[in-house]
């Protein structure tokens, strides 16, 4: 392990206080400067020094890796050699890009920036290597070597085969925390087969809940288990490097979509395991609780949620002026109305339709009652919350300029981790890695370029 690693064996020390209870303290001193306020300096990039290779692509390992490369990883992306990430080619849409002669010199061949990937690539670096070509799996052992991490998500078994598995990489660097992203695990009868998204909502049960009562079942309008099952793979991997703290050994880190999704459906499934009580589609509505749901209004939808007896009285008498519903013996608790559901939401809906959605806006502000519009993404993007709290984040991209992307959704201190580098093109730092990281020469790249390797 090179001595760079000793800063990210030190970020964190574990010590004992009385009953035994881990306090974790921050050995980084660095101070940060800038304009913020005293009170909002945030932290020290607290994964500075610790390197990642990444062999993920699509959505879920790209996603865990981004968030630790946010952290201050260095994340080194191993791509394909000729098309890189299979989300480089999902597109339309993709970013404009810039003018040949202001483009990076030898990127002409190169497609489009995908938006796709585009949206969880920041702040790491791409070097693309043929690790199937003897001489390219040499040059990953040698950045194996160096590293705190590795993260793939290949079908269980296949990096095994060409001696990338787990026992081997241990072999190699037994400091090394190895984390498996996979559909269904690394073991059991579904271990072997390939997990998509779409596939683990319908078979894992998210898509059976998600829809209208009398429709079909639908998926989740974003890839939600896999993003999920990154930030379950970002947050195992930082326990691994606590444990590391510990132990002073690696870990074989066994995240899937599978268990993710099961783990996610939370109340439903304790509602089955607990009560025997099956799920079902509820559209927007809760099963539980009642008014909460989307109602219509004259030129749009509004989204409300009275979660208890003291918000329903104040929606009656206040927002919709039907002080008869408080005295109805039928809504006089959540019980009652959850078992007339359909002649609540009948009288709410005939009362939201008189007016058009501006005027329930405003008659809701102050009520501290649950409520927002159904907002599309451009209304998203600019609502005064989102502005204020800076949700997204300029970069300039080598080959498309200037970008906004989402920025990370976390503050320390005030202060949000910066976007240090925006998502790179294919193969941009592959010379980068092998010359200055791993002190190859400039002929013997030369020749690993000249054979396909990188």
């Amino acid at each position: 392990m090179l001595a760079r690693n000793s800063v990210a064996r030190n970020v964190f020390k574990a010590t004992r206080s009385a009953g035994s209870r881990v306090i974790l303290r921050s050995r980084i001193t660095t101070s940060v400067t800038g304009a913020d306020p005293p009170d909002s300096q945030g932290i020290p990039p607290p994964l500075r020094g610790t390197r990642i290779v990444d062999l993920t692509r699509v959505l879920a390992g790209p996603t865990a890796t981004m968030l630790l490369a946010d952290l201050g990883a260095d994340v080194i992306k191993i791509e394909e050699v000729k098309c890189g990430d299979d989300t480089r080619s999902w597109f339309p849409p993709s970013a404009a890009l810039l003018p040949a002669e202001s483009q990076p010199p030898n990127t002409s061949h190169l497609p489009p920036e995908s938006t796709y990937f585009l949206s969880v690539n920041r702040n790491k670096r791409s070097c693309t290597i043929n690790f199937k070509h003897p001489d390219g799996l040499s040059v990953l052992y040698d950045l194996i070597k160096t590293a705190d991490v590795l993260v793939e998500n290949f079908i269980p078994g296949k990096l095994a085969e060409i001696g990338l598995g787990w026992e081997d990489c241990k072999r190699i660097n037994d400091r090394l925390i190895y984390a498996s992203i996979s559909g269904y695990g690394q073991t059991g009868p579904y271990a072997k087969n390939a997990g998509y998204d779409v596939v683990i909502e319908a078979e894992a049960g998210l898509m059976h809940i998600t829809g209208e009562p009398d429709g079909m079942p639908n998926k989740v309008g974003v890839a939600v288990t896999d993003i999920s099952t990154g930030l379950f793979a970002h947050g195992a991997i930082l326990a691994a490097l606590l444990s590391r703290q510990q132990t002073g050994k690696g870990v074989w880190i066994d995240c899937n979509l599978f268990e993710t999704q099961i783990s996610g459906l939370a109340n439903v499934a304790s509602a089955y395991l607990i009560a025997s009580k099956e799920g079902g589609r509820h559209g927007t509505s809760h099963p539980s609780i009642v008014p909460y749901q989307v109602f219509p209004c004259k030129d749009g939808y509004l989204m409300i949620g009275a979660g208890n007896d003291r918000q329903f009285t104040k929606l009656a008498e206040n927002v919709l002026n039907l002080h008869e519903l408080t005295t109805d013996p039928r809504f006089a608790s959540n019980s009652s109305r959850v078992a007339h559901r359909e002649e609540l939401v009948k009288i709410i809906t005939d009362a939201f339709m008189k007016h058009n959605t501006d005027h329930w806006l405003r008659a809701f502000q102050g009520q501290g009652i649950p409520f927002g519009p159904i907002n599309n993404i451009s209304q998203t993007f600019s609502h005064p919350q989102a502005i204020a709290r800076r949700v997204t984040v300029e970069v300039d991209h080598p080959r498309a300029g200037k970008l906004k992307l989402t920025a990370p959704p976390v503050s320390y201190n005030g202060k949000k981790m910066p976007v240090r580098t925006p998502p790179p093109y294919l193969s941009e730092h592959t010379e980068e890695v092998l010359t200055r990281d791993l002190g190859y020469s400039k002929e013997r790249f030369n020749e690993l370029r000249r054979l396909g390797v990188v």
